[in-house]
């Protein structure tokens, strides 16, 4: 029976003391159970005194059985509404913190790891006695760094150049005795979570939709007025005008379409007053209004642990933000929380609200520290360098307790490098460590990380009572009685530990962020337990501080764990709910009373005795069948664990305890029956034997019980879970579990093993009796040696009785739990029970490969294949759909890491490697970077942390990640990836410089679907194709897979590339659309890779080596020889002072008289004088045009034409490379014209002849009588690009350029703006940007420019942005 909420604990308290007072000749309940107890001894119930036993049953009961109406139906009131909201009854905390108002939480300091802590909320201002609440928030992330390295001072007006390149105007009160302001930058979207980015882009979207809709108005109007004015347009110029005006048009129409907000950009200034450092934001591009924002108007802030001061962006957002200095100014931290989630956990713990004491979290008085772990680049993902960088805080700020309502699963429990700091803390600085257990039931052995599998952290499990099912969860009617929220995640941990240490409420309305916009809300998981019991912990560690008992994570968590209420009367309930429900009151008490005794955990290590192995368990985990039908013995260690600095003499060497060991189950668990423990430890066998006991879930425990102090409860606890599974006899082999009938949140758990043979299977649920919909989780799992629990699952809801079918993948020979479970709140106020029949087909299709590696040759490779169990079809199907590339680093950079977060607590300086690596794409594509050595492990891993940045040519960030990479879609073009990793043992960082990575590219059209032959020879010969056939019990049959052939390889795939996909064998009996061609769609697939080979050699390699002999004579090639050495040599020099100017000039003229008219050298020259940087602007202009004239004046123009509409012959050789040159003076020819024309705009911008060469443009060019030439820039350009327009391809970014400037300069921006935009499209250079602004800006289309300039930031960002 599962305990009903705590309201009515005071009841039952005082029925069972009234009993105990008072003879009665009527025996009840509550008298019999008194009877029954008299002569029970205590290790008939270890740890729970009788009371405690009497009143888990007396929950128990039905609330219809009393006769004395004591408790008929649950009801609530408005006061118990708002208590159930934040639930404390169930804990006893509200009866303690009543009994005990100055031991709410004062002179407790809780650290709160997680998405960070708004300190705006409401309930998290001051504490109950008016402190201050939150007394630190730190990201520790890195997500809200901003590099303000760069310092620059203000000019005689008071105003500085910011990071972003505005102009920003310091405030005069604000002091700087050196001068100097640091300045950085940050696109404000990067700071905020995406339901609020979400909200804002909508918001600023609608504004900006309406300034567009304006602007089109206005063009719209203007094309009208035109066509009004104008009925008939023949003449050249009005039909460009028109032109114009309709393109000025499309360009506003379109730009709905592309429109992206990158969000604001905010300009940060730090500088220090003489005192500390300041902080001061402009966030004009983020009000809006006009003279809001502005920089001179912040009020300054420092790092908030100082002043405790707080910011918002804007009345638009309403997102508080704090800020911190670091490395003396040159990093910028703001800190904004990455979802609602860690406020609400804090509000949980510590919220207290003077006018809504209902509301208050569990310990009101207690202060925080926010450590942000939840990095907002990856979406709230938790990084190994926030939790490394938390840990720092807390023993920075001393804090007493710390909540972490975060995890993720594990390889190995207990181990890795954050658990390795977690230990040092609970054990060196004594904090206690709580933390969610993990929302991954109700299978068991479904525990995450760090907080159900770790020693020293105590995982905390999610309850529900009927008060918070009928208060917070507003149900129509509220189940009869408490218990374990379905998803809550279940133990064991994979070494046998219990995993859930206790339970508490896993649901609660409290205080969120302000940018929600609203005060609180509902959120439910065991990251609400977690603080729920966090709060609790705080309360006894306030209460012991003010009583003066020394305070040990040790004590605490022994006073916590022998004092819960017990949840459910099976002893396998502990699995699911730990020791049980806490009960503040009770652990506080348990406290007092081993206030004297020493503070000591000990530390349990378990082998199977005679086999030898490199790792020990924490406790008997017997889940395989051969387990089961034997015997097995074990050796327990038990090591006494003091804090770090215990004193030899008079704490180590004097404690001796007589242990008594009481087992549950002697019956089955054997063990001696006392044990004398010293400091050094002592080992006892412990003997299982579960031979005799039934199928199914199976828990005991051993008690190691102090003979001298026998109400201190368990000392240790030997877990001992045996899941005996049920063997499958029939063939084929199916089992049917019928008539399971199930009520909200009942559980039926099934242990199968599965047979030898079997990888996939066909599952049936058929489900009748009920009435309202039902909800039901079906989970299985599967354990195998270094590996995560292989778990499937599904969450299928029922409108009506129905049935429904599910495939998944197994491992034959290893034994699977199947959990069906109807969710605790599914069909909450119906009478009718489901009934469920739950059949399982069994299948299996064994090969002799569980990895296909075809190695690039020619061969295929063979497969065999058999089925042991029943018939199966054998339909191969293999596609290669992904390749990876090796890559190893271009670039290491081994450095020591700032000491303001990254000194460890043990003085040791954190360094971090940075990793260079450069690729290349030829094409667009979805990519994703893969390391081995250390992907998807973030807690069991030995490293601290890793993260990675994916950056194009012009440093724009296109991917950031960790230790779960993502696939990001990136444009074509060269790409460097930064690997940042950090650990404080340089020789682990020095082996790793040359790690290899890969980047995996998706392969969309180009997949590879492989093909199958009967013969070895089929993949040559392309005959024997094999299809399919069907496989007998027993029986094999083999085939071959053949190797892509060399066409279908996809393009970019380099030697020592990998090629890889998915093989699948089995056809399952319901076939999904196209899962016959996608082995993935399949419910067990294998990894299939293909190497790809060395390129083959270039059949037409040598082709010319037969070309025909030069007819020039050997001077007249060495002659040929010299002049192009000299022009290398020319083309070599540098210009940057004026003397390798004037070297290089000298040079020129040289050249130019030993080699007149040489197309190349003059060319080049040109190219030299394009390159230098002159003061004397004018004179530079008109050495380019000059230089360009004698480029074009080299080239016979009619020769060249004349050649150039040849068609030739292409198997000529001398036409081809004739052709050659032509194409090449071509392109010398375009290039100078080019060069020319950009040349004379700017002369005739420099001599004040704009408005003449805009009137002269699309004028007629007339010819000069011989010996005349233009004297005027107007006329040139324009008789300048009706030249180039004969020579140049329409389509090139050279003649694009020059018609962009002629519209422009035509005052027709529409089309300047159509033809920028193509350029963009084909090279989107930061040139071609900046022009595009230019031209928005001169049509008076400020929105667009607003938009266009904070994409500058993100296109062309000034620098890399920091780890």
């Amino acid at each position: 029976m599962k305990v009903a909420g705590k309201e009515i604990d005071n009841i039952i308290e005082g029925w069972l003391k009234k009993r105990k007072s008072e003879a009665q000749d009527d025996q009840i309940f509550m008298d019999v159970l008194l009877s029954v107890l008299q002569d029970a001894s205590e290790e008939d119930f270890p740890g729970y005194d009788h009371d405690t036993v009497i009143k888990s049953h007396a929950w128990a009961m039905p609330p219809e059985i009393d006769s004395n109406g004591a408790l008929r139906k649950f009801k609530l009131n408005e006061a118990s509404f708002l208590a159930s909201l934040m639930p404390k009854k169930e804990t006893g905390a509200d009866r303690f913190v009543e009994a005990h108002p100055d031991f709410d939480g004062r002179g407790v300091v809780v650290a709160i790891l997680d998405s960070g802590v708004d300190p705006a909320a409401a309930g998290l201002h001051v504490t109950s006695d008016g402190k201050p609440k939150v007394l630190d928030v730190i990201d520790c992330t890195g997500s809200g760094d901003v590099d303000t390295s760069t310092v620059v001072k203000a000019d005689e007006n008071g105003r500085i150049h910011g990071a972003s390149g505005a102009s920003l105007t310091i405030n005069p009160s604000w002091k700087n005795p050196s001068g100097e302001w640091h300045v950085g930058y940050k696109l404000i979207y990067e700071l905020l979570t995406d339901t609020l980015v979400s909200r804002l882009k909508k918001e600023r979207k609608k504004k900006w939709e309406e300034k567009n809709q304006e602007a089109i108005a206005e063009a719209v109007k203007q094309l009208e007025e035109f066509d009004k004015k104008h009925t008939k347009v023949d003449e050249v110029n009005l039909k460009k005008t028109r032109a114009d005006l309709q393109d000025r048009v499309d360009f506003l129409k379109k730009q709905p379409d592309s429109y992206d907000d990158k969000g604001p950009v905010i300009d940060a200034v730090v500088w220090h007053d003489g005192e500390v450092w300041r902080v001061a934001l402009d966030t004009q591009n983020f009000e809006g209004d006009v003279g809001c924002g502005k920089l001179a108007d912040f009020v300054p802030l420092t790092n908030f642990k100082i002043e405790r001061k707080y910011g918002v962006f804007s009345k638009l957002d309403a997102c508080t933000f704090v800020t911190n200095v670091y490395n003396e100014g040159n990093i910028l931290s703001i800190v904004t929380d990455s979802s609602p989630h860690g406020t609400h956990v804090a509000g949980i713990t510590s919220a207290f609200h003077s006018k809504e004491p209902l509301l208050n979290g569990v310990a009101p008085g207690a202060q925080i520290v926010s450590c942000k772990i939840g990095d907002s680049r990856l979406g709230s993902m938790e990084t190994g360098t926030g939790l490394t960088r938390a840990l720092i805080a807390v023993v920075e700020h001393k804090c007493d307790v710390i909540n972490m309502s975060y995890g993720e699963y594990t390889m190995f429990p207990d181990y890795g490098r954050f658990v390795e700091l977690v230990d040092e803390v609970v054990n060196k600085y004594r904090v206690v460590f709580v933390s969610s257990a993990g929302n991954n039931g109700p299978a068991l052995t479904t525990l995450g990380a760090p907080g159900g599998t770790t020693s020293s952290i105590i995982g905390i499990g999610a309850y529900v009572s009927p008060a918070m099912a009928a208060g917070a969860h507003a149900l129509v009617e509220a189940p009869p009685e408490g218990l374990e929220y379905t998803w809550s995640s279940r133990g064991p941990t994979a070494d046998g530990d219990l995993g859930v240490y206790v339970s508490a409420p896993g649901g609660a309305v409290a205080p969120v962020p302000t940018w929600t916009l609203q005060r609180r809300q509902l959120m439910n998981g065991t990251s609400m337990s977690s603080p729920s019991a966090c709060g609790g912990v705080a309360l006894i560690i306030s209460a012991m501080k003010a009583k003066g008992i020394q305070v040990s994570p040790y004590s605490v968590r022994k006073a916590l764990e022998n004092t819960c209420a017990p949840i459910g009367c099976l002893p396998e309930d502990k699995l699911s709910n730990g020791h049980g429900l806490i009960q503040v009151d009770k652990a506080f008490e348990y406290a007092q009373k081993a206030a004297d005794l020493p503070c000591i955990w000990y530390k349990i290590s378990i082998s199977q005795a005679g086999k030898t192995t490199s790792s020990t368990l924490r406790g008997i985990y017997l889940r395989e069948s051969s387990y089961c039908d034997q015997s097995t013995e074990w050796t327990v260690q038990v090591d006494p664990q003091f804090h770090e600095g215990a004193s030899n003499l008079e704490q180590l060497v004097p404690f001796e305890e007589c242990i008594e060991l009481r087992s549950t189950g002697k019956e089955v668990v054997r063990a001696p029956d006392y044990l004398l423990l010293t400091y050094n430890g002592r080992s006892f066998n412990v003997v299982v034997d579960p031979t005799k006991l039934s199928d199914g879930l199976h828990y005991f425990e051993v008690c190691g019980i102090d003979c001298n102090n026998p109400w201190r409860g368990p000392l240790f606890r030997i877990p001992v879970t045996i899941t005996k599974p049920k063997i499958v006899e029939t063939r084929p082999p199916i089992i049917t579990f019928s008539g399971l009938s199930f009520q909200p949140g009942h559980i039926e758990r099934r242990f199968i093993k599965v047979p030898y043979g079997a990888t996939w299977v066909e599952a049936t649920m058929r489900t009748s009796g009920f009435d309202t919909s039902r909800r039901f989780y079906i989970d299985t799992v599967q354990i195998s040696p270094l590996k995560r629990p292989i778990k499937w699952e599904s969450n299928a809801v029922f409108s009506s009785p129905s049935t429904k079918s599910f495939t998944f993948s197994v491992e034959g020979g290893r034994t699977m739990e199947l959990v069906i479970a109807q969710f605790w709140s599914s069909g909450v106020g119906s009478n009718e029970p489901a009934v469920v029949e739950f059949e399982i087909a069994f299948h299996g299709i064994d090969v002799n490969k569980d990895e296909v590696i075809l190695d690039g040759s020619e061969a295929p490779v063979r497969v065999e294949a058999q089925a042991l169990l029943s018939s199966e079809k054998l339909a191969p199907t293999a596609k290669l759909n992904k390749i990876r590339v090796p890559y190893r680093p271009v670039d290491s950079k081994l450095s020591a890491l700032s000491a303001d977060r990254d000194k460890l607590p043990s003085g040791k300086q954190i360094l971090a490697l940075t990793l260079t690596y450069k690729f290349k794409l030829e094409d667009a594509a979805e990519v994703k970077p893969q390391i081995p050595l250390l992907n998807n492990r973030i807690y069991d891993n030995k490293f601290e942390s890793q993260f990675y940045m994916i950056s194009d040519s012009n440093k724009r960030v296109y991917a950031m990640g960790d230790v779960y990479p993502d696939y990001a879609k990136l444009p074509k073009g060269d790409y460097t990836l930064q690997l940042h990793l950090r650990h404080e043992n340089v020789q682990y960082l020095e082996k790793l410089k040359q790690l290899v990575l890969f980047i995996e590219r998706k392969l969309e059209k180009e997949a590879v679907q492989l093909s199958f032959y009967t013969q070895p020879d089929g993949p040559v010969t392309d005959t024997g194709s094999y299809k399919t056939s069907t496989l007998d019990p027993g029986s094999k049959d083999a085939f071959y897979i053949g190797p892509p052939t060399k066409d279908k390889l996809p393009k970019n795939s380099p030697e020592g590339s990998v090629l890889l996909g998915a093989i699948s064998y089995g056809k399952p009996s319901t076939v999904v659309s196209d899962q016959a061609n996608d082995p993935e769609k399949n419910p067990v697939s294998y990894q299939i890779t293909f190497q790809v080979p060395p390129p083959k050699a270039d059949e037409d390699k040598g082709k010319n080596s037969t070309s025909k002999t030069s007819t020039k004579s050997v001077s007249e090639r060495l002659e040929e020889e010299v002049r192009d050495a000299k022009i290398k040599v020319l083309a070599s020099l540098k210009q940057g002072t004026d003397d390798e100017r004037a070297e290089w000039k000298k040079l020129c003229i040289t050249l130019k008289t030993e080699y007149p008219k040489y197309t190349p050298l003059l060319a080049r020259i040109l190219d030299g004088l394009i390159s230098q940087e002159a003061e004397d602007k004018s004179h530079h202009y008109e050495e380019i045009i000059a230089a360009a004239d004698e480029v074009v004046d080299s080239i016979d123009r009619v020769e060249l034409a004349k050649f150039l509409s040849i068609n030739g012959d292409p198997e000529d050789e001398d036409f081809e490379k004739t052709k050659k040159k032509m194409e090449t003076i071509r392109d010398q020819l375009v290039e100078a014209l080019y060069q020319k024309g950009l040349a004379l705009v700017e002369v005739a911008s420099l001599k004040g002849e704009m408005a003449a060469l805009a009137a002269n443009l699309d004028a007629e060019v007339v010819d000069k009588p011989d010996g005349q030439s233009s004297t005027s820039s107007v006329d040139l350009f324009e008789e300048t690009f009706k030249e180039l327009q004969k020579w140049a391809d329409s389509k090139s970014s050279k003649y694009s350029t020059l018609v962009m400037i002629r519209e422009r300069h035509s005052g027709r921006l529409g089309t300047a703006l159509k033809v920028v935009n193509g350029m963009i499209e084909e090279d989107g250079k930061k040139k071609l940007y900046e022009e595009r602004i230019s031209l928005l800006v001169q049509s008076g289309w400020e929105h667009l420019v607003v938009y266009e300039k904070q994409w500058m930031l993100v296109r062309f960002p000034p620098a890399l942005p920091l780890f």
